[in-house]
C-alpha cells in the first residue's frame, strides 16, 4: 500500500457526544496528525454507546481493508462495550493480555505509592481494573504514556481510549510505529481561487477534464452563500503531489479565465 492508496477511517464512541454533553474533539485532531505525514482521512463515523450498533461497526471495519482508529468505549464500566463488542465482531474471545496485566498492575503499584497505601493485588476494585487489559485473542497493545493502561490493535484497527490526552498520542505511536512508511511529509499540495459569479453546474466540465487529464489529482468544489468576507462565492480548487497537483492548478486557472469566471484570492495549503 502506498499514501495514495491506503484509507484511513475514524469511529467515535460514546452517547456523550451524540447527546451534546460533549463536543468531540477527536476529528479535527486526526485529520490534523494523520495531515502531519502527508495522510488524509477517508471517513468518519459516530456511534452510540449500543452494542449492537458497535458490533456492526466494527464488524465492518475489520473487513474493509482500511486503517481504522476507534475511540472510546475501551475501559471497564457497564458503559464501556467496545472491547466485548470488537470480540463479537470477529467472533473470537475475550482474554487478559500477559502485557496489558504487567502494566495494569504496574499502574496500581504506582497508585498505591502516590497515595502512601499499600498496593493490595486481590482486593475486588483492583481485580476489576485488570477487566482494562482483558482484549480479543489475539490482539497486540498500543502502549499509553500517559497512565501505561493500554489500548490494543487487531490488525489494521486500532483501538485508544476517548481521553484525548491518552488517545492522541496513543494515535501518533500506531502511524509512526505501524505505518510510518505511508508517511510523506510535505509530499501533498493543495491550492485553490475564490472564483465569483458562477455555478458549479458549468464548472463541472472543467473539473472533470482536469481530473481526467491528471493522474491522482482531486478537484474540489466549497460553495459559500454568506461567507463574512467573500460572500457568495466557490473556493475551487486541487490537491495531490506537487509537481501534478502544480500543472493541474495552472490548467484550472487558464479553464477558469476562458470560461469568464472572476477569480478573487489564491489559496495555498
Amino acid at each position: 500500500m502506498t499514501a495514495d492508496t491506503q484509507r484511513f477511517a475514524l469511529i467515535i464512541v460514546g452517547d456523550e457526544i451524540l447527546s451534546g454533553k460533549r463536543a468531540d474533539k477527536h476529528l479535527p485532531r486526526i485529520i490534523e496528525l494523520l495531515g502531519a505525514r502527508g495522510l488524509s482521512l477517508s471517513r468518519a463515523e459516530y456511534v452510540g454507546d449500543d452494542p449492537a450498533l458497535i458490533t456492526d461497526a466494527l464488524r465492518r471495519a475489520f473487513a474493509g481493508g482500511e486503517v481504522v482508529f476507534s475511540t472510546g468505549g475501551i475501559g471497564a464500566t457497564p458503559d464501556d462495550h467496545t472491547r466485548q463488542c470488537a470480540a463479537a465482531a470477529l467472533g473470537v474471545p475475550l482474554a487478559l493480555h500477559p502485557e496489558a496485566e504487567r502494566l495494569i498492575r504496574e499502574r496500581m503499584q504506582d497508585t498505591a505509592r502516590e497515595q502512601g497505601v499499600p498496593y493490595e493485588p486481590d482486593r475486588a476494585d483492583n481485580v476489576h481494573r485488570l477487566n482494562m487489559g482483558v482484549f480479543p485473542e489475539g490482539a497486540s497493545i498500543i502502549p499509553n504514556p500517559y497512565n501505561k493502561i493500554p489500548g490494543f490493535s487487531v490488525g489494521d484497527v486500532h483501538f485508544v481510549p476517548g481521553f484525548p490526552v491518552m488517545a492522541w498520542p496513543m494515535v501518533e505511536w500506531v502511524l509512526d510505529n505501524r505505518y510510518g512508511h505511508l508517511a510523506s511529509v510535505g509530499a501533498r499540495v493543495e491550492r485553490s481561487v475564490i472564483v465569483f459569479g458562477s455555478m458549479e453546474a458549468t464548472l463541472t466540465p472543467l473539473m472533470e477534464r482536469i481530473e481526467r487529464d491528471f493522474a491522482g489529482i482531486k478537484v474540489f468544489s466549497l460553495p459559500s452563500v454568506d461567507h463574512p468576507q467573500y460572500g457568495r462565492h466557490i473556493e475551487l480548487g486541487v490537491k495531490g503531489e506537487p509537481a501534478p497537483a502544480l500543472a493541474a492548478y495552472a490548467e484550472l486557472l487558464a479553464g477558469l479565465r476562458a470560461h469568464g469566471s472572476e477569480l478573487g484570492p489564491e489559496l495555498v495549503r
